[in-house]
């Protein structure tokens, strides 16, 4: 019995296109094949028009969203496919009666993807000269048009069309689709008609380069590794050469975890994802990238060493990873398990109904007695970097690569780390009594030593409560 092959039209403001599409897709001489066009909130007359068609022609089905994109229209509209192969046709393109019929024939097992020759018409005529299929050129660039079959079970498995990144979704699609190996096969006859018109997605997407090289970059960057030695560049030609000169260093193990959920963004970047977060470090100037690569650890390097050394007290190490370009460190990755510890110190400041507060502070004050018994001195003890859960019997630090393990801390160096606390008076008399009883020491000086050398910046801006 052959394979039904649902031929998926998503459609945006396509009213004038989108009959003459559908008449090139009913026209096929390969059956069976259901046709669904998804409207992905359409303005213009485009659902009145699909829908008359529709209505003569029953293998046509009309589906609406809410405008969402034209890779969440394609998602959209293969969940609702019931066939076993797949093949997008954009809304002002047309295929060939022969194309469906011909990719049939050669379907095997180790066929992943099946495209064809390619013909321009609109405001371009000629053949779109795609160059041949290789990995390492794939890597580079993309030479596989939307409009190829493949089967509705890898598009599951890769997880789709991607609906983050606006532009060049398909080149994203077919790298996925190649990263689970098999053949990739250009029928030799021209097989679609691709309509270029001056505003198309295929121009304006070039204006959008850096940010369709970075989503790449961080969507595929085993395949990078495998086929170009390392990231695509910018001037994307020069990738593997450039490649040479870099050297990538990394312990534990590591993940496709650029692709985790951004959380927070600032000078540095941290993703979550599979239970784990990860720290992306901002590339360090020209002077700075060759101290941290020549001459001292990388950030990432000290915060994974120092994780390992500092045992329940901040989340579990997972991995470190980094980029070094002829010796220059470009980039770093510090990776942790997600910490149990869903509040930060700041939460507490200004906020003295917070429940539990005065548990939470003692809890803070005989953690920080741990640390340094320990002989760990945080250099930026702020309230961004303490961690605590919802009763504080769990408290954790993180942001570790300025942390130092001293063999003795004096009590007034021990004193000083509280100065970065900026909370009340009231508050800080709590943590130091805390403090002061696991450490044996006289409560009473510690909490006037603590109050009275607040951080100077906080005492100016008149933001300390004292």
């Amino acid at each position: 019995m052959k394979p039904l092959v649902s031929v998926i039209v998503p459609m945006y403001n396509a009213a004038p296109f989108v009959g003459e599409t559908l008449e090139s897709i009913v026209a096929s001489t390969y059956r069976p094949i259901e046709v669904i066009v998804m409207d992905d909130g359409s303005k213009d007359e485009s659902a009145q028009v699909a829908q008359a068609f529709a209505d003569q022609h029953p293998e046509v089905r009309v589906l609406h969203q809410a405008n969402a994109g034209v890779s969440a229209a394609r998602n959209h509209a293969i969940r609702e496919a019931k066939g076993e192969w797949i093949l997008p046709v954009d809304a002002d393109d047309k295929i060939s009666p022969n194309y469906i019929s011909r990719a049939v024939e050669v379907m095997n097992d180790n066929v992943r993807v099946i495209g064809c020759r390619a013909w321009f018409f609109g405001d371009k005529e000629g053949e779109w000269q795609l160059p041949a299929f290789s990995h390492e050129l794939l890597a580079r660039k993309n030479m596989i048009h939307v409009s190829s079959l493949f089967r509705k079970a890898d598009w599951e498995r890769v997880g789709g069309f991607c609906e983050q990144d606006i532009y060049r979704e398909d080149w994203d699609f077919w790298l996925s689709m190649m990263e689970l190996g098999g053949e990739y096969i250009r029928l030799e006859e021209v097989g679609l008609y691709y309509r270029v018109l001056a505003n198309s997605r295929r121009h304006t997407a070039k204006a959008q380069k850096r940010a369709i090289v970075d989503a790449i970059n961080r969507r595929h960057p085993a395949y990078m590794e495998k086929y170009l030695g390392g990231p695509l560049h910018y001037h994307r030609t020069w990738s593997r050469l450039l490649n040479r000169f870099r050297c990538v260093k990394q312990a534990g193990e590591w993940h496709k975890w650029q692709e985790g959920d951004v959380i927070f963004q600032r000078r540095n970047t941290l993703r979550r994802i599979d239970g784990t977060v990860v720290k992306q470090f901002a590339t360090p100037n020209l002077l700075r990238g060759i101290i941290y690569g020549l001459f001292s650890k990388s950030k990432a390097r000290r915060s994974y060493e120092y994780a390992q050394r500092m045992d329940g007290l901040t989340p579990a190490p997972v991995a470190y990873r980094e980029v070094r370009v002829c010796g220059v460190l470009r980039e770093s990755w510090y990776a942790c398990k997600e910490s149990e510890c869903t509040h930060t110190f700041n939460e507490l400041i200004g906020h003295p109904e917070f429940p539990n507060r005065e548990q939470i502070l003692e809890a803070i004050g005989r953690f920080t007695t741990e640390l340094h018994q320990r002989g760990i001195w945080h250099r930026d003890y702020s309230g961004g970097n303490i961690l605590f859960n919802e009763d504080g019997n769990r408290v954790e630090v993180i942001d570790l690569n300025r942390i130092r393990f001293c063999k003795h801390l004096s009590r007034e160096q021990r004193l000083r780390n509280f100065e970065r606390l900026n909370i009340n008076r009231e508050a800080l008399r709590t943590i130091a009594t805390a403090y002061a009883q696991a450490m044996g020491e006289d409560a009473q000086y510690d909490a006037e030593y603590i109050i009275s050398h607040r951080w100077h910046k906080h005492v100016k801006q008149g933001i300390t409560n004292l």
